[in-house]
């Protein structure tokens, strides 16, 4: 049964369900690529600018010869958002995926009479679909869990390409997922011992009422992790960039993380032990507070909401943040 809503692929339209790569893709063959991934508030989406910015940086760097100016591409998201917009419900929000690769190898140009051009795809789906079952998280806490992977230093690869050339993130998920208990969430340290970030969220510590951040030398800086330091230096709070070991998370009073589609999510214990008194901490809650006034929306209102209508929705294969095995029943 198809949904209705269409795929932008290479300056048509397609159903979803139609939408196809190329086997011979530079994507498959290298993940030789960059990707965004939006959300809205209302409707409206959110820092979409940024999110382009970003991604054009990272296309400059892997030169990846685009045709579309930021504003052709922009105006390309809001052209598929309006035409998807029928297929959603009105208390849906738009999340934007936004994939861009070289294209297919030119060893195969053959195949394709010698015109190749690079993959440019805008896809529109539910929010809802991402942040459902995450309501858990906002009661239960996350636990963040070092594991043995380590992230990708910059000298080696450039960590602010938003790329999908991320086993390392994958190989993450999959140790974080053989640790007993629940709501574990990976966390990566630099070669250098330092906390980077997670496979997809950037963190957040707090102490003495003065919040810490990873500095962005080997890290992907995420929209949100920027929005965050804007809403600290809003609501007067300090915000500091350094390099964080992991004591510096055990002798914290509050953590969290955040990443576009929930925002912010709290996280009670690190590596099994208590964080502060385990609970939602206030600077916390105050960062969300007024993220949500801001937008207009009650941020993890909604995704108790979204939780609760998708109650039934398949979580038992592997997502952005959680990996699951058919062996981890």
């Amino acid at each position: 049964m198809k949904s209705g809503r269409v795929v932008y692929q290479n300056g048509v339209y397609v159903d979803e369900k139609d939408a196809k790569v190329s086997i011979f893709d530079s994507a498959l063959m290298f993940g030789d690529m960059v990707f965004e991934m939006t959300r809205s508030f209302n409707g409206e989406q959110f820092k979409l600018k940024e999110h382009i910015d970003r991604l054009y940086v990272g296309l400059k760097i892997l030169q990846i010869p685009i045709q579309q100016s930021k504003e052709e591409l922009e105006n390309i998201c809001y052209e598929t958002i309006k035409k998807n917009k029928p297929f959603f419900e009105e208390h849906d929000e738009h999340r934007l995926l936004i994939n861009v690769s070289r294209g297919p190898l030119g060893i195969y140009s053959p195949i394709f009479d010698n015109k190749l051009e690079p993959t440019v795809i805008v896809a529109d789906f539910p929010l809802k679909w991402t942040v459902a079952g995450m309501d858990e998280l906002i009661d239960e806490g996350v636990n963040a869990v070092v594991v043995s992977q380590r992230a990708i230093p910059s000298n080696l690869m450039e960590p602010k390409i938003k790329n999908r050339s991320r086993l390392f993130y994958q190989m993450a998920n999959i140790q974080a997922s053989r640790i007993k208990g629940k709501n574990n969430w990976a966390v990566l340290l630099g070669t250098d011992g330092f906390i980077t970030e997670g496979t997809g969220d950037n963190l957040f510590f707090v102490k003495d009422g003065v919040v810490f951040t990873p500095e962005p030398r080997d890290i992907l800086v995420g929209i949100s992790r920027n929005y965050v330091m804007e809403l600290c230096e809003e609501i007067g709070i300090k915000c500091i960039e350094k390099n964080l070991e992991e004591y510096d998370a055990y002798i914290s009073d509050e953590c969290f993380m955040t990443a576009t589609p929930f925002c912010l999510l709290p996280v009670f214990t690190f590596n099994g032990l208590k964080i502060g008194n385990g609970k939602m901490g206030e600077i916390t809650q105050k960062i969300h507070d007024q993220w949500s006034n801001n937008v207009g929306v009650d941020i993890f209102q909604q995704i108790r909401d979204y939780s609760k209508e998708c109650k039934n929705l398949n979580k038992n294969q592997p997502t952005p943040y959680v990996f699951k095995s058919n062996d981890d029943e």
